[in-house]
């Protein structure tokens, strides 16, 4: 692997072709979304996983409580330099596929196409019982109808700070007190009427589609080039396409902050932000193309 320059990758793209882009939670941090991981790649945060979500009501309530807040934030973010720019290299053939780890539909609010969405998308709902699916926000308001004075109850519970925090996560909740949510009523799916509604999302510990995987893995095999936006491939769900790609001998070009878990697979390597340096890629490959503009 060797540090390389936005201008050696804008004349790799050129060489090579349309890439396929791989992204993960750092390339919306700048929208205010913050990643798991911190600076080092540890994890500071432990999401609540899909076993835990399954098990209980109290879970699924917990979880809602605290959707139920963070979603009002979660749907505030606008898409940042970086996903305008991988939208403006898209639009001039640098970039193809967009596989996005990410659920908070923002390539797409930025003007990207052909995004597969790995995890899913935080705006559907399903119901693990029946397999009912509904939109999102017409779960976030019988949350609201059921629960009238529960945001402003649990945003005077801040006192110290210690029960409820602003910091909204990737999968759109937020960090609240179990001291709040006991009052919390969860939603009920309106055919079977089970507690069981879950977002249309990948929780850790669960399984992305067999078929999405394998869509994924044709696109990885046919690529002439992966280039992987904020991500530290720690989880093997997005890893794996970075492995199949370097047995296949396609370059890997990791454009992120901090390290990464494929040091090995990686053959252009940027450490660094990624609005800033994806901003100055587009103007460096498409001379005339600014980021975010049309």
């Amino acid at each position: 692997m060797s540090e390389v320059s936005v201008g050696e990758v804008a004349a790799l793209l050129r060489e090579r072709g349309p890439a396929l882009v791989l992204t993960g939670a750092g390339i919306s941090t700048e929208s205010g979304i913050p990643d798991y991981r911190g600076p080092d790649g540890n994890r500071r945060v432990t999401p609540m996983s899909h076993q835990e979500f399954t098990a209980t009501s109290a879970a699924r309530q917990r979880y809602w409580a605290r959707s139920f807040i963070g979603w009002q934030r979660f749907t505030a973010a606008e898409p940042n330099a970086g996903h305008f720019a991988v939208a403006a290299l898209q639009r001039a053939g640098a970039f193809g596929p967009i596989i996005t780890q990410n659920v908070d539909g923002l390539h797409q609010s930025a003007g990207a196409t052909d995004v597969i969405e790995l995890h899913g998308n935080l705006a559907e709902v399903v119901c693990l019982t029946c397999e009912e699916r509904v939109d999102r926000d017409l779960v976030q308001a019988y949350m609201h109808d059921a629960n009238p004075e529960f945001a402003s109850l649990a945003l005077g519970l801040v006192g110290d700070g210690s029960r409820v925090s602003s910091q909204i996560r990737p999968d759109g909740d937020i960090v609240l007190d179990d001291e709040a949510v006991q009052s919390f009523i969860a939603p009920r799916c309106l055919v079977c009427r089970e507690d069981t509604l879950k977002p249309d999302v990948v929780f850790f510990g669960g399984s992305v589609p067999k078929p999405r995987v394998e869509q994924c893995f044709a696109l990885t095999d046919a690529a002439p080039v992966l280039v992987v936006l904020g991500s530290s491939l720690k989880v093997m769900s997005g890893y794996r396409f970075v492995r199949r790609a370097a047995a296949h001998g396609i370059p890997v070009v990791v454009v992120t902050k901090g390290p990464t878990r494929a040091e090995a697979e990686t053959t252009h390597r940027i450490d660094a932000p990624l609005g800033v340096t994806l901003s100055a890629l587009a103007e460096v490959t498409l001379p005339r193309v600014m980021a975010g503009s049309d």
